[in-house]
């Protein structure tokens, strides 16, 4: 893939950004972050010219690549700062694991379609980024080998918030998950406050891919 960032695609990305303030973002790290990471290196051909607009859009294997509000509004929710490890759940194009590699130390992060595991890693790598470790396989079993997490993102709708995840949160940490059916999903923040005892808050709705078990070859 040919990195090719131009003056052209910066200055739309200032305009995303004040778009994203416009409509309620206001954690300035998060708007520094989307405003760094060019989208369109993540975006199909026939859908290059839309990159910079707030829509989501298609890609591989019936999956999305996030409208950046949704993308914004969890990771503000989330709050990573530099230190943090974050488990993201559904890597799709990779776009919402670049934006967290810029707000915190080691992101890993999980695709269950090998299609897209594949594309990602290799644009990840392409474009520099050395902090995200991607991985094949099931996001309800998330990733126990490298936990506990301080932050754990899922990017697709969930019916249920998987035990597992809340495992493998460090105590104080945190997870961001949609929850519903396929009409909607309820944004839930969800803190580990002891072992078995979670704060669970609840947000805006929005309408997510599903969060589907298992992982396809």
């Amino acid at each position: 893939m040919k990195f090719e960032d131009t003056y052209q695609h910066k200055g739309l990305r200032r305009k995303l950004v004040e778009k994203l303030k416009e409509k309620g973002i206001d954690n300035q790290a998060v708007l520094d972050a989307i405003n760094h990471v060019p989208r369109h290196l993540f975006m199909d051909q026939a859908f290059l010219k839309f990159a910079y607009e707030d829509n989501a859009f298609p890609i591989d294997e019936g999956q999305t690549i996030s409208q950046p509000y949704t993308v914004a509004y969890q990771t503000q929710l989330l709050h990573p700062r530099y230190h943090d490890q974050v488990l993201e759940i559904g890597t799709g194009s990779g776009y919402q694991a670049c934006v967290l590699a810029e707000l915190c130390k080691t992101v890993y992060t999980i695709e269950r379609f090998r299609k897209l595991y594949i594309k990602s890693k290799n644009a990840l790598k392409n474009m520099g980024y050395r902090n995200i470790k991607t991985f094949h396989g099931d996001g309800y079993q998330g990733l126990a080998a490298f936990a506990p997490y301080d932050k754990i993102l899922v990017t697709a709708a969930a019916s249920y918030v998987p035990v597992e995840l809340k495992n493998q949160l460090k105590i104080g940490g945190q997870l961001v998950i949609p929850v519903g059916s396929d009409k909607g999903q309820i944004m839930h923040r969800i803190t580990k406050l002891k072992n078995d005892d979670f704060l669970d808050e609840t947000f805006s709705r929005f309408k997510f891919v599903p969060f589907q078990h298992g992982k396809v070859m």
